[in-house]
């Protein structure tokens, strides 16, 4: 990781090696906290942040999920993540909000225990690494299942429900694989370790429901806006791992991923085993919006200044 300067921590910029907390932190002992994923772009004209808003929202919303009352207001947090960028010099930066309880009484009932924030941001290239884009990724279906709605909130960002994620993607890496598709209850596909995914069969586009336990990631929302404009048809519905590997062509979404094509699953091809037309359709639509050169989607965009 190439470190910052400066994180915001529960109101201040410190330095970032100061930006410590206990290791009686009640977060720490029993995951109880959330968090965001946001980038910062370097634009023509600046420096900017896709859907700021929206993940300011999806923050408050998932520390309300999970009954934590953030002690700042939005207008607040969002003016610090813009700062964390800003005071940093950073031109481009991947963006870390975190809500999490400190030190207090210890249990698994978080009585008395301060509510802390942290904003880090810092340099931080592709996720799936810089020939992703271009080559796609080689998957395999997790033996790890998505949590269940019935047993978490894995809408909402939670710390603790990341560990199944981690489970998922190191199982993956350890045999060979860039990453894990996960599925949920029913046997039907949920999503990738900390991607939504999407299926393409005959020119149509379908991805699965929130309440197989995916995520109603942002990044997923701004490519089902983009399909409709660029008249591709979507559908929101169960997908089971054969359709999965039938697929005409496969993808990943999400903040930290972007839009990545998913090129093998288990050693199967995908279609040709290169990422398909659409896929790279999508991306390059994508890419465009969120590098400021499509005007049309200009007020998704925040300046950091």
């Amino acid at each position: 990781m190439e470190k910052s300067k400066y994180i915001w921590f529960n109101g201040n910029f410190v330095n970032w090696e100061d930006a410590k907390v206990s290791v009686m932190s009640h977060t720490l002992h029993y995951g109880t906290g959330v968090f965001e994923g946001i980038r910062a772009r370097h634009c023509s004209d600046g420096t900017y942040i896709f859907r700021l808003f929206d993940h300011v929202e999806r923050l408050y919303q998932s520390a309300d999920a999970y009954n934590m009352k953030i002690p700042y207001t939005k207008e607040e947090i969002t003016q610090a993540i813009k700062d964390s960028v800003h005071q940093n010099n950073l031109s481009s930066a991947y963006i870390r909000p975190l809500v999490f309880f400190g030190e207090g009484e210890m249990g698994l009932l978080p009585k008395n225990v301060p509510v802390w924030v942290s904003i880090s941001a810092w340099n931080w290239g592709a996720y799936l690494g810089d020939d992703a884009g271009n080559s796609g990724v080689k998957v395999c279906i997790s033996k790890w299942k998505r949590i269940s709605p019935q047993s978490f909130k894995p809408y909402s960002k939670g710390v603790g429900g990341y560990m199944n994620s981690t489970l998922a993607k190191v199982e993956a890496v350890k045999n060979g694989y860039d990453d894990a598709i996960m599925l949920g209850d029913g046997e039907v596909v949920a999503e990738g370790s900390g991607q939504n995914v999407f299926s393409i069969k005959k020119g149509v586009i379908t991805t699965p429901p929130i309440e197989t336990g995916a995520l109603g990631g942002i990044t997923r929302k701004t490519v089902l806006e983009l399909c409709k404009e660029l008249n591709i048809e979507t559908k929101e519905q169960n997908l089971t791992v054969d359709d999965l590997k039938t697929s005409d062509e496969l993808f990943f979404t999400g903040t930290a991923t972007e839009v990545v094509g998913v090129v093998s699953i288990d050693g199967d091809n995908i279609g040709s085993g290169l990422p398909g037309e659409i896929t790279k359709t999508i991306r390059s639509k994508y890419l465009d919006v969120v590098n400021g050169r499509d005007k049309m989607y200009s007020h998704y965009l925040e300046n950091v200044k």
